[in-house]
């Protein structure tokens, strides 16, 4: 019986139209890449459809989970950390002589002759989802081995309910001096916060109980309620961690922790402030491995991806982006610097802080206690000879100015502003005080940016929106010919939201002749905006419904997201 092409079976067990098979299949002799990656680069189909598709042709078993839980210690420890995690590879039982073995490339031959070496045995392959096997790794190999780092002797992940009815038992924990369950308390925390890829944790001080609570995707939730006896020796030993002063209670604190889990190196910002019940903490994690430096992979797509390109090769001029706090702002600047970040370029940056280090580029800390400001770390930087330079936030008219002096003189300037949409930051600029024509002259263009949250890819469902939907969305149902909506469900592995992730939605304000010229005779942002529509401009909240149209997100999310702009637009 003759081999069935992968092509041949994903259109029968996937959403996948022969066109864009046609399509794929002249993307992957253009590029030399596998089908499976051609599909997944143009989003035509997920990686578990490709998945599913492969384990079809080629007889194998697919696994949807793989639980750490279930993987016997023994097997693992033939394998070495690095190994497992570089070929996404991973062991789960041995079976009638058989070592099973999860991969997530089946066609890795070079592997599975390892494999057999490493064991001695037969080894029979699964195909699972690099995801998985990346995660249950992580986890079987924190629980086999010390991963400590400062202090975090034993992140084990421990079961936060039997460790907090330990707290409860212990009669005299403030007094006592072994405070162990404190220690393995605020491990097992920032475990579980780096695994759930939280953002950021909170320790909230109220009259009668403690909370800790984990951002998500932008979202917080309650992840436990520690006993209030618990609070001062926690508040203690997360300052301890970073080093702050344990007995200044009154005044806010920033301070540091770098702590390691399954090899990443991980920084968590950590900043107290004194409140009515005590010290409030919140812990912002900063994972290296998982910053990406890719505008696509980051949303950004089509007309202004494009548009993006061309701006990060220019020789001189302000390129803005902005948005609230939180709106991955930093993050979009370091994609554009990763870019254009080759030899005979010279980058220099001045941030508050310098979230993640970049290699080839001199960053530069702001620091107020010595005056090393904004403004004076790029008066600084300007006369070390760069060719970029990325200004973290414009916060004032003096920081405002010297921007604009340095792109007027052959700099290339990439900043941030906190507005609410491109067209406002030119009013921004000029309420700081800054002339229209300097702005008119400098400025090469605006991006605006928020953060929508991804639809899970185990539990989203297909649906037909119904015409209301559709009308709200400025849709109709020519425009979902060969797409598809999903709606948010909600699973284990997303926490029942629906939601696993965040994309970015965008808007990009090109200046160009009569936008400098509405600048120029102070028109009003509203104005401006309504004329850069007119030429083209895809708004935050169409950017968004594309973005929904091609499964990334849902409408929902979006409309929720984006409703603030559409009521200023009507008010204008």
């Amino acid at each position: 019986m003759e081999e069935r092409s992968l092509g041949a079976i994903l259109l029968e067990t996937s959403a996948l139209t022969q066109e864009q098979l046609d399509h794929a299949l002249t993307f992957q002799k253009e590029k030399g890449i596998r089908l499976g990656d051609a599909l997944v680069q143009l989003k035509f189909l997920r990686q578990e459809d490709i998945l599913r598709g492969i384990s079809i042709q080629m007889g194998m078993e697919y696994l949807n989970r793989v639980n750490p839980d279930e993987i016997p210690t023994d097997l693992i420890s033939n394998i070495p950390l690095n190994y497992a995690k570089k070929n996404e590879v991973l062991p789960i039982k041995e079976e009638n002589g058989e070592v099973w073995v999860a991969m997530s490339d089946p066609l890795n031959h070079y592997v599975v002759d390892d494999l057999r070496i490493f064991f001695g045995k037969p080894v029979r392959c699964v195909i699972a989802n690099a995801y998985e096997i990346v995660g249950a790794i992580n986890s079987i190999y924190n629980k086999m081995s010390d991963v400590g780092d400062k202090g975090v002797e034993e992140l084990e992940g421990g079961n936060l309910d039997t460790i907090g009815q330990e707290l409860e038992e212990v009669q005299d924990l403030l007094e006592s001096a072994d405070e162990a369950p404190i220690i393995r308390l605020v491990n097992s925390l920032l475990f579980r916060a780096v695994k759930q890829k939280a953002s950021d944790v909170h320790f909230e001080p109220f009259d009668r109980e403690y909370i800790v609570r984990f951002r998500m995707d932008g979202v917080l939730y309650d992840i436990m309620h520690p006993p209030k006896k618990a609070q001062a020796a926690i508040t203690s030993r997360i300052k301890i961690m970073a080093a702050l002063n344990i007995a200044e209670k009154r005044l806010p604190q920033d301070g540091r922790i770098r702590i390691k889990i399954a090899g990443k190196d991980i920084d968590l910002r950590v900043s107290t402030v004194p409140t009515a019940h005590g010290e409030s903490i919140v812990l912002r994690l900063l994972d290296a491995s998982q910053v990406v430096l890719d505008m696509e992979k980051l949303g950004i797509s089509g007309k202004v991806l494009g548009h993006m390109g061309q701006l990060i090769e220019k020789s001189h001029g302000i390129l803005l982006v902005t948005g609230p706090t939180g709106s991955g702002k930093t993050t979009t600047l370091y994609a554009a610097l990763a870019k254009i970040n080759t030899p005979d370029v010279k980058i220099m940056t001045v941030e508050d802080p310098i979230e993640y280090q970049l290699h080839g580029i001199n960053q530069i800390p702001v620091n107020a206690k010595i005056d090393l400001t904004f403004a004076a770390g790029l008066r600084a930087i300007l006369r070390q000879d760069p060719d970029v330079v990325l200004v973290g936030e414009i916060r004032d008219k003096e920081t405002a100015e010297i921007a604009i002096q340095a792109s007027l003189t052959g700099h290339l300037v990439l900043s941030t502003l906190h507005t609410n949409d491109s067209a406002s930051s030119v009013t921004r600029l000029i309420d700081m005080g800054v002339e229209p024509f300097l702005v008119a002259s400098s400025v090469l263009a605006i991006l605006a940016q928020r953060l929508v949250r991804s639809v899970c890819r185990d539990c989203a469902r297909k649906y037909t929106p119904t015409e209301v939907e559709l009308s709200l969305a400025g849709l109709t149902p020519a425009d979902l010919k060969g797409k598809q909506l999903y709606r948010a469900v909600g699973c284990d592995r997303c926490m029942q939201t629906g939601y696993a992730g965040r994309i970015g939605i965008h808007e990009l304000l090109i200046m160009d002749e009569d936008v400098r010229n509405m600048i120029m005779k102070n028109v009003d942002a509203a104005a401006i905006k309504r004329v850069a529509m007119s030429r083209g401009m895809a708004t935050l909240r169409e950017d968004g419904i594309q973005k929904a149209i091609r499964g990334l997100t849902t409408l929902e999310e979006v409309m929720m997201l984006t409703q603030e702009d559409v009521q200023r637009e009507k008010v204008a």
